[in-house]
């Protein structure tokens, strides 16, 4: 492979844009190694940047090695830069010198044509808030090197200014500049612009004098839903009329809504296409993202062929999502989910491969939907794939590693992001890998120092420690809660209560001062806001993990609650509450029991229809309080639900109960239940009775206890297949049980 030293390296550029890369390319140099190049006419070794004339305006370009050169070749500036990428992708910085690890001669093509993330300047990041605009210039660099061609912003949400104290600058004159900064590295700008004004003439208006502030404009994206909710007529009318006042002041810009369907619409994407066919002359593509109104293969069936999709791909969430934590199989573990929330630092390189494999056909390139660089692993491993979708994961992140961690080893930097996507693998408790990987991590630092002034180290130490740490005290509490129950159930009810009281050790104190300290260097070092008191996070879903990770992660604290509710009760009696309460969700051999937080999905013997929602509830400090059990955890919200059991008693009528998530809707008319084929309840929602008893005893405030009687005649051969629907509006619940029905004589 090609070394080069550094004193024998030189640039050679003639035009302006020329110029500009090679000086793009002598800041990382010198950003990795001190060492800067300079322009020379000198026979020494030479990397030469060449703008073809070839009328073309691609992404593409090509690197030729000879002895004593490299010679970047592109249509335009930002594929001299992509040139540049490549480079140093693949490039070990040593003392002296630089080597190349891998050929890199040859022609390349983008396999995407839009490749990028949102950036929005506003509260709601986890970051982005806290940025300067030299911050903003580095991360777009940094987006450069992961191949990426646009960013996209955000301006007033809701047409009025909601700076925080972190921001340094007004929203839309940050936009402006952020415009301009774009446009210097050759990134197209897109901007995410909901519809938020009560008429057309007030949004247009609001738009003209925007769109004729900034330097560059190549998209404007009106999403249809999440938030706008517009009827497609209106949408489409609106965006016909932006489209005339974009054309003006940027005449190559593009308008791009998104087929994300309001909230209580359930007719919207019907809607929206019979829209499209109304005014063909509107739109130039449409968007796909969040809160979808079709999956992305119907979309690109149904859409007319004429509207390319650009997919607006979710990397930043982990929960209460459009891609959750093992999308797949909804398996992320309660304990896990709580402590660590919607949007904590999230390599998930594996599982994003599969959604852009599933996905990538359907479109012609994605911005992503980022709230921060909690996901900038995510971004990393997204772009790459858009550039080449034929490399492998461990490539990509052998390239991050060699980018962004200079001078470590790549190969230990790839395996510490991949054991923390592993961390997340069933759990906890039964994940001793979960220790291994925080030891891989420290090592690295270890062996090279520099690494705890490099945020993106600090990030993955970070994340480590908090999973160290819910483990740790999972299984504390998972060994009190056995114990305590055993006291329970004998009668010891003070015993139980001192073993549920005992604290956590002092090197779990220590760990958890660890994870505050490396907070406040994050966010120091690049504006990572990890709690809202302090940090200044929008809430305690918005990355701000400090919030949530002592939050109950066992029912701990639920039963002590419970002990101390009982205290004035009969000795008898409450003996009698606290031993149902641990025995909370057992049932006999020929019964059922399932909770969507307790139990993996897949063990329901069915695979739920596309689309539900699992909206869960631990993570919410105002919810998770030691008055919820963690069963109710995950409450399941959609518009069906179905499963497969077995092994009930022949001869028996069984009840089948389900606790659900207050209000009812009492527009629902069509709520319906089938056991083996047969309707056991339909009409209002929830119908059937109440199990006032168990309300009162066993849920929250919240949730009601809701029966239906299933005869033995409807079971076959000691089998049960069961659905509920509900067209409209859907439902949410957390568990269901079915129990044999107490015979009462008359």
């Amino acid at each position: 492979m090609n070394r080069f030293y550094f004193n024998n390296i030189t640039l050679f550029a003639t035009s302006e844009v020329e110029k500009k890369a090679a000086l793009f390319f002598a800041d990382e140099m010198e950003n990795r190694s001190r060492f800067r190049p300079t322009f020379s006419e000198n026979e020494k070794f030479g990397i030469y940047f060449n703008i073809a004339d070839r009328q073309k305006n691609t992404d593409d370009f090509e690197i030729e090695c000879t002895d004593n050169s490299l010679i970047f070749t592109a249509d335009r500036l930002r594929g001299l830069l992509f040139a540049c990428a490549q480079f140093f992708k693949k490039a070990v910085f040593t003392q002296d010198s630089i080597q190349l690890i891998d050929y890199i001669d040859g022609t390349y093509s983008p396999d995407k044509n839009i490749r990028g993330h949102q950036l929005g300047y506003r509260t709601t990041p986890n970051t982005y808030d806290a940025w300067s605009y030299e911050q903003y210039d580095r991360y777009y660099r940094d987006m450069i090197l992961m191949g990426c061609n646009t960013v996209e912003h955000i301006p007033y949400e809701k047409a009025v200014s909601r700076r925080n104290r972190l921001m340094r600058y007004d929203e839309e004159e940050f936009l402006v500049e952020a415009s301009r900064m774009a446009d210097e590295w050759d990134l197209d700008v897109s901007l995410w612009m909901p519809n938020c004004e009560d008429d057309q003439q007030t949004a247009v208006e609001r738009r003209d004098k925007l769109f004729a502030r900034l330097p560059r404009l190549n998209v404007v994206f009106p999403p249809g839903g999440d938030p706008g909710e517009l009827e497609p007529d209106e949408l489409i009318e609106r965006c016909r009329a932006f489209r005339t006042v974009l054309k003006k002041h940027h005449p190559d810009a593009q308008m791009w809504p998104s087929a994300q369907q309001p909230h209580g619409m359930p007719l919207w994407g019907e809607d929206f296409l019979t829209a499209l066919q109304k005014y063909d002359d509107a739109i130039d593509g449409v968007i796909t993202g969040p809160n979808r109104a079709f999956e992305l293969d119907v979309l690109r069936k149904r859409l007319p062929s004429e509207y390319k999709i650009r997919l607006y791909p979710d990397i930043t969430h982990n929960v209460r999502c459009e891609y959750p934590v093992h999308f797949d199989r909804d398996d992320w573990h309660y304990a896990l989910t709580t402590c660590l929330s919607r949007e904590c630092i999230n390599p998930r390189p594996t599982e994003y491969s599969l959604v852009h494999k599933l996905t990538r056909g359907y479109v012609i390139g994605s911005v992503s939907y980022s709230e921060g660089i909690n996901d900038d692993v995510n971004k990393f491993v997204w772009s790459s794939l858009d550039l080449n979708p034929d490399q492998s994961i461990r490539d990509i992140l052998e390239d991050y590693a060699r980018l962004f961690f200079v001078g470590t080893d790549s190969a230990a930097v790839a395996d510490a992001i991949l054991a923390l996507e592993k961390n997340w693998e069933g759990n906890p408790a039964e994940n001793p890998h979960i220790e291994t990987t925080l030891q891989l991590i420290i090592g690295l630092c270890n062996e090279n120092p520099e690494l705890s002034d490099n945020w993106r180290y600090n990030c993955l130490l970070f994340r480590a420690c908090c999973d160290v740490l819910v483990r740790r005290r999972f299984l504390q509490e998972t060994l009190q809660l056995k114990q305590a129950t055993n006291e329970i159930l004998r009668g010891n009810i003070e015993t139980a209560k001192d073993i549920l009281e005992q604290p956590m050790n002092e090197t779990y104190s220590a760990l958890r001062r660890t994870i505050d300290s490396l907070a406040e260097k994050l966010f120091n070092q690049i504006g990572l806001q990890l709690n809202v008191e302090i940090y200044c996070a929008d809430n305690p879903e918005r990355g701000a993990v400090l919030d949530t990770i002592d939050l109950p992660i066992t029912d701990r604290l639920w039963l002590l609650k419970k002990l101390n509710e009982t205290e004035n009760a009969d000795s008898e009696q409450r003996i009698d509450i606290l031993q149902k309460l641990v025995k909370r969700n057992k049932v006999e051999k020929d019964e059922y029991y399932f909770s969507f937080a307790l139990h993996e999905l897949h063990s329901l013997g069915v695979r739920q229809k596309p689309d539900f929602y699992m909206n869960f509830q631990g993570d919410r400090p105002h919810i998770n309080t030691g008055d919820i059990p963690v069963c109710m955890f995950k409450l399941y919200d959609h518009f069906s639900f179905s499963c497969k059991c077995a092994g009930f008693a022949p001869d028996a009528d069984y009840v089948l109960q389900f606790s659900f998530k207050e209000p009812a809707n009492t527009m629902t008319r069509h709520h319906k239940v089938v056991a083996n084929g047969i309707t056991i309840y339909e009409g209002k929602q929830f119908g059937g009775y109440r199990n006032e008893t168990f309300e009162k005893e066993m849920l929250p405030a919240g949730y009601v206890a809701v029966c239906y009687d299933l005869p033995k005649e409807v079971f076959i051969n000691g089998c049960l297949e069961l659905e509920m629907t509900e067209p409209m509006l859907g439902f949410q619940f957390s568990e269901f049980r079915i129990t044999k029905k107490i015979q009462t004589s008359d």
